[in-house]
């Protein structure tokens, strides 16, 4: 193995810790959901703005963001997401003892600032870390990673936030929080340290980069496989936490399972979700990544279908299929609407990341139509059209043809 080969291995180990530190923090707003209907006395709908503030700030950051990163460097963003995203998590300090909800609220969206930082980076950095070709695969190897991160955070995290039904107080609840949020805080910070003191290779974009005045291209959504990708991208995202964070809640509340009991599903459910990940990565190897998005995208069609028709437990096992087969969309689509933006590729990530503003704007819609119809099966439709946009994609939508 040659030195710069060593060097792109050591990045390309690097910049994967991202991504399990980021699926920590977005996979545990389902359990916050659930966790702020008890603190504060509020309906599911209210406390989905938790998903919400959190995913706003990527629809409001991400064109700065890539700005910050053509005028410095991918790994400047990273340094400085680390931080943001870690004095989000020791706000909580002082939110927990005021105990606001609007506080709380402006705590997640900080910390959702700095998360986005390491989303803007490190996808398009490790799609151009080696191999154009092998891009899909080397993203969905990375995003395994992600998985793993999402799956301890469903299964060990949010029993810890959650609790069980027998906890002493409010207060000790609250503690729990608080301390959660400033370790993680604690964690974000020795990475940043970590960050500054290694040296990354540069990329063939950022050379690109050197040669553009503009630190922002709008000219890029010219470009019709990434304008299409930013819209799979928007119903993915939101299919995906509508259905992420209601799990818990269609567990407790219309299965009747105990908080215990709807954690060790939720941390089966996102085993399914690293399961997907690490299996697909291997078909890769075999099977052109669009055409996986196909097949997906059509499994989880169904699998939504029954979710409607059908109902209760076996719903819920239908949503643990779902996870597995959407495991594979984000990093596919994001990897297949960046291919062949060369210098462009930050502006592209940019409005890639902008497009996860779906997750402010499906789940609370998912969350509504749940609360208010009689049978709350049918609020499945709205993540079933999500995942049929993603199969289009694959189909169709994908192709580079401007």
């Amino acid at each position: 193995m040659s030195q710069k080969q060593k060097k792109s291995v050591i990045a390309l180990a690097m910049v994967i810790c991202l991504f399990f530190l980021w699926a920590i923090s977005n996979n545990l707003l389902s359990s916050v959901v659930k966790k702020m209907m008890t603190l504060f006395s509020i309906d599911q709908a209210r406390a989905e703005f938790v998903e919400t503030s959190y995913w706003f700030a990527y629809f409001l950051f991400p064109i700065p963001i890539a700005m910050f990163m053509k005028r410095y460097s991918y790994k400047a963003g990273i340094v400085l997401g680390l931080l943001i995203a870690a004095t989000g998590g020791l706000l909580f300090l002082p939110v927990t003892r005021i105990h606001s909800f609007p506080l709380y609220l402006c705590a997640f969206f900080v910390v959702a600032i700095g998360m986005c930082f390491l989303e803007t980076a490190a996808n398009p950095y490790v799609t151009e870390l080696g191999d154009p070709a092998t891009a899909p695969r080397r993203l969905n190897l990375a995003q395994a990673f992600n998985g793993l991160g999402a799956f301890i955070a469903a299964m060990f995290l949010s029993k810890v936030l959650l609790g069980t039904e027998s906890t002493a107080s409010a207060q000790s609840e609250i503690h729990t929080f608080r301390m959660t949020y400033a370790i993680f805080a604690l964690v974000l910070i020795v990475i940043a340290i970590v960050f500054i003191f290694t040296k990354l290779p540069r990329i063939q974009a950022e050379d690109d980069d050197s040669d553009s005045k503009s630190l922002i291209s709008f000219k890029v959504l010219r470009r019709s496989h990434l304008r299409n990708g930013v819209i799979a991208q928007f119903f993915y995202n939101g299919g995906q936490t509508a259905v992420n964070s209601l799990f818990l809640v269609y567990c407790i509340n219309y299965v009747g399972m105990s908080n215990s009991q709807a954690t060790t599903f939720f941390g089966f459910y996102m085993l399914f979700f690293l399961l997907g990940r690490w299996i697909g990565t291997t078909l890769m190897v075999k099977f052109r990544p669009e055409n996986m998005l196909v097949v997906y995208g059509i499994a989880n069609v169904l699998l939504c279908i029954a979710v409607c028709v059908i109902g209760g437990k076996v719903a819920v096992f239908a949503m643990m299929g779902i996870s597995f087969f959407m495991s594979i969309m984000y990093p596919t689509q994001f990897s297949l609407a960046i291919a062949d933006l060369k210098g462009d590729t930050k502006s592209g990530s940019a409005f890639l990341v902008m497009a996860i503003v779906g997750n402010s704007i499906l789940p609370i819609l998912t969350a509504y139509v749940q609360k208010s119809m009689s049978n709350p099966n049918i609020a499945y439709f709205i993540p079933m059209i999500c995942f049929a946009v993603c199969a289009w994609y694959g189909w169709k939508g994908h192709k580079v043809i401007d």
